[in-house]
């Protein structure tokens, strides 16, 4: 990402939009991330793989000098306006949400007193690499600088869930705030969701991992299936409310039923001992999950080794996984997921984000990647040329995670 070309934009476009010096003008990167391994199950308290990517959202802001926020955007129409004193509830559709939700959640601590107004960029919204969690850090990161907050990323990822959790409706888990705010450059995230529910915890939850000296070169290939729809529009809600049915039938089964229903109370010993009194999309559901949770085990030894050859295996896997038994694939995404992974010089590829919408995301020989586009552009044409219109087919690399410019 070249932030400078950016940043010196944005700072005209603060001047012209709001007569603000461009040396009084603060800015975010918020990066987009990826799930290599640990797909569905952060909201269940299992452990994740993630990387940070060098795609993102800008955020040039200053202090409104009232409690008014008055926000722009490159990609959206329309300006964003509200007081921090009375935050509107969501609008469905509208940009602004995230804005809205992140002064929501700072305002759960604590009154805010002091507004903001900026202008954002970004793009690729909507396609399946957490734009919503990265603008929703953005946010939060502005309205705590100008409010002279310091908050840990303990307690921004916290900030960022509630968001999607309280203000937007959405029951997902801390996969992508840890991933956007904590992940270095060609590292692997691990984040143990169960021990960051743990206030005490936390802080040693998220782990990077550096890629080991005996590992090849590798790029980041992202296939945007041209199909977008708002997480909060699917099934994904669905999908946790069965993993939930599943966790409580085995706790009952275990003796524990009192325990949080999330499968990750549910040890795999009591899994296997109980997994027969599971009815049909509750089986599937568990299946998943602890099929899942020793592919990233299996995942974190392959990168500490460099064998990215098992690493990609295991990503096709936990793709099959959630086509057959998570069961949350759009027929764009899976025909994108066989197309990536019959390509010559592909590792590995699964769904990226919730699999109902958006983009595959494989790890590829960087030379064949970039030989291999318009081959995949044609393929995914000719499987599906309402969709193919609007794909697109790019490569990244791994990223520092957000932070103030």
């Amino acid at each position: 990402m070249l932030h400078e070309s950016t940043l010196t934009a944005l700072r005209a476009e603060m001047r012209s939009r709001y007569g603000v010096s461009p040396d009084a003008v603060g800015t975010v990167w918020a990066p987009y991330r990826i799930c290599p391994l640990g797909a569905h199950i952060d909201h269940q308290l299992g452990t994740v793989t993630a990387m940070a990517i060098d795609r993102g959202v800008h955020l040039a802001f200053a202090p409104s000098g009232s409690p008014e926020v008055r926000l722009q955007s490159l990609a959206y129409a329309g300006e964003v306006s509200f007081r921090l004193d009375h935050v509107p509830p969501k609008q469905p559709g509208d940009w602004g949400n995230y804005a809205r939700g992140a002064a929501f959640a700072l305002s759960q601590a604590a009154a805010l007193k002091q507004g903001i107004v900026g202008v954002t960029s970004g793009d690729l919204a909507e396609v399946g690499l957490s734009s919503s969690a990265s603008i929703g850090l953005a946010y939060l990161f502005a309205l705590e600088t100008v409010n002279g907050w310091t908050c840990t990323p303990a307690e921004n990822v916290r900030l960022d869930q509630t968001i999607e959790n309280h203000y937007l409706g959405l029951n997902n888990g801390v996969l992508d705030q840890s991933a956007i705010l904590c992940s270095r450059r060609d590292h692997l995230t691990v984040i143990d969701c169960k021990a960051f529910a743990n206030e005490a915890s936390a802080p040693q939850a998220i782990e990077t991992v550096p890629k080991s000296p005996a590992m090849p070169s590798f790029a980041i290939l992202i296939a945007f299936s041209g199909l977008t729809q708002p997480v909060v529009c699917t099934d994904y809600n669905r999908r946790v409310a069965e993993c939930a049915e599943a966790a409580h039938v085995l706790l009952q089964a275990a003796g524990r039923p009192l325990a949080a229903a999330r499968l990750g109370q549910v040890t795999a010993e009591e899994y296997r001992a109980h997994r027969f009194l599971l009815p049909g999309a509750a089986a599937k559901r568990a299946a998943h999950f602890f099929g899942e949770m020793d592919r990233v085990q299996h995942g974190i030894e392959a990168w500490k080794r460099g064998d990215l050859v098992t690493f990609g295996q295991l990503m096709r896997e936990s793709g099959r996984s959630s086509i057959e038994n998570y069961e949350c694939g759009a027929t764009p995404l899976i025909d994108l997921y066989e197309i990536l992974n019959q390509t010559p010089g592909v590792y590995g590829a699964r769904f990226s984000g919730a699999g109902f919408r958006g983009c595959c995301v494989a790890l590829a020989e960087p030379h064949a990647a970039k030989q291999a586009r318009q081959a995949l552009q044609q393929a995914y044409a000719l499987r599906q040329p309402e969709w193919a219109a609007h794909a697109q087919f790019f490569l990244c690399r791994s990223s520092d995670g957000a932070r103030i410019l």
